[in-house]
């Protein structure tokens, strides 16, 4: 099994800034893409990026290209989303997954990830 535990959500004034992290414990070689997804009120859940096993091939949805960045590091089972330029749209749970099926894909699918974290709340008031 793996375990995944989001962190750094919070409260942020449109416009700021936001680092939310995702640490993986257990069977965490099993895992190698990782993504992150988002979740508003009303709303579908949303992909928001991808980050492969190597950290050299990185996707975003485009409501958040230029904007958020995924980074990992393997040597500590972790995965940051660092996101600027925040907008009140932007607020949701936010979600990492993790998954295990090989090491090549980067999926944006949510059907497609194995593990889920229990998300962390990001707000952007205006």
């Amino acid at each position: 099994q793996v375990q995944l535990v989001e962190s750094g959500g919070g409260l942020v004034q449109a416009g700021g800034s936001l680092s939310v992290s995702c640490a993986a414990s257990g069977r965490t070689f099993s895992t190698y893409a990782k993504g992150w997804f988002r979740h508003a009120p009303g709303k579908e859940r949303e992909f928001v990026a991808v980050i492969n096993w190597s950290g050299s091939n990185k996707y975003y949805a485009d409501s958040v290209k230029g904007r958020f960045t995924i980074s990992r590091d393997n040597a500590k089972n972790t995965v940051i989303l660092q996101m600027n330029g925040l907008k009140p749209e932007d607020t949701a749970t936010y979600y990492c997954a993790a998954f295990s099926r090989n090491i090549y894909d980067t999926p944006t699918g949510a059907n497609e990830y194995d593990y889920w974290g229990q998300g962390t709340q990001v707000t952007v008031s205006s």
